[in-house]
């Protein structure tokens, strides 16, 4: 009796798993469906949850470990157990397991298509896929909140007066910062903790995580975490992938490693210091698209941004939202 109903409950985990499979299909399939543009380009650029780098030196030199607990569960019911099906993510970063197409980048963009709430309708769809993950595109609606986010590859002389502004305006934004940005601007990394910022991993060496290895892309966070950590004692919990590029298999390593993807719900033509919108051209796009939820994707090398940034700062609490500290 024993042995059947060891039998039972290993055959009930193996359709388990395909259900589960057939899930993932579905959701990599359906992703083709949310409406694409073209990437901005980023240039190369309050409480931290406390197990942070716990997590990160846990994984240690060996970088396979990232997902090799995905399928523990799973134990030695299943191997005992003949069956075609395997875990959603291998062991071996060489494999996909049973997660289709989890290494094809997603190609994907905010857009310009937005609901009667004015929320951009591409990251809505995106959130639905891929919020397992721990990846934000945009935040739920009815929040009553909008999210302030820079890209930090260098620094363009701007910083300060955009730190200056958050600081008179009494808003918290995040900071994703580079290796370079951190070693050269010691300074304002520190001024950007001390008044209640979050900084955030925009890598190491600006690796675009869908065009290298998972490790090379692991290890390219790592590097960054470890470093402020050591430099400022500060633990970064928050990453955002060069060029926003992504794959279902580069959210789930970011996620083992303790990790949040930030996306954004909002970005616009910024980042190129020599192709600058007007003052009045920047702060028509950037309230243009005020919505619930929103992430808003702003550069910091911006000249236009920095003088804009009051007045929006102005317009998005005048629609009546609050602009949040990283919460999410």
């Amino acid at each position: 009796m024993k042995a059947l109903i060891s039998t039972m409950m290993a055959l009930a985990l193996v359709f388990s798993m395909a259900a589960c499979t057939n899930r993932n299909s579905e959701v990599s399939s359906s992703s083709s469906s949310v409406p694409s543009s073209s990437l901005p380009s980023s240039e190369p650029s309050s409480s931290v949850p406390p197990s942070s780098s716990d997590r990160m030196d846990d994984l240690g030199d060996d970088v396979s470990d990232v997902v090799s607990d995905v399928a523990s569960d799973v134990g030695d019911t299943v191997s005992r157990v003949e069956s075609a099906i395997t875990p959603t993510i291998s062991t071996d970063f060489e494999k996909i397991g049973a997660l289709q197409g989890a290494s094809e980048p997603v190609k994907w963009g905010p857009g310009i298509q937005v609901d009667e709430h004015n929320r951009t309708t591409a990251p809505v769809q995106l959130q639905e896929l891929y919020g397992s993950y721990n990846a934000y595109f945009i935040a739920p609606e009815g929040c009553g909140k909008l999210y302030l986010t820079f890209d930090e590859g260098y620094e363009n002389g701007y910083t300060p007066a955009i730190l200056d502004v958050l600081k008179e305006k009494n808003v918290s934004a995040v900071f994703f910062i580079t290796m370079p940005f951190a070693k050269s601007q010691p300074e304002l990394v520190q001024r950007m903790i001390d008044e209640g910022h979050v900084v955030g991993n925009h890598t190491n060496r600006h690796l675009v995580p869908t065009e290298v290895s998972l490790e090379q892309a692991y290890q390219d966070i790592k590097e960054l975490h470890d470093y402020v950590k050591e430099n400022f004692n500060y633990e970064m919990y928050l990453y955002r992938p060069p060029t926003g590029a992504f794959s279902e298999l580069s959210l789930a390593m970011v996620q083992k490693t303790g990790y949040h993807t930030v996306l954004w719900s909002f970005a616009y033509a910024d980042w190129d210091p020599d192709k600058q919108p007007s003052y009045e051209e920047g702060l028509a796009r950037t309230t243009k698209f005020i919505h619930e939820g929103a992430i808003y994707l702003l550069h910091a090398v911006s000249k236009t941004n920095a003088e804009i940034l009051p007045a929006l700062i102005d317009e998005i609490r005048q629609q009546g939202l609050e602009i949040a500290k990283w919460d999410l």
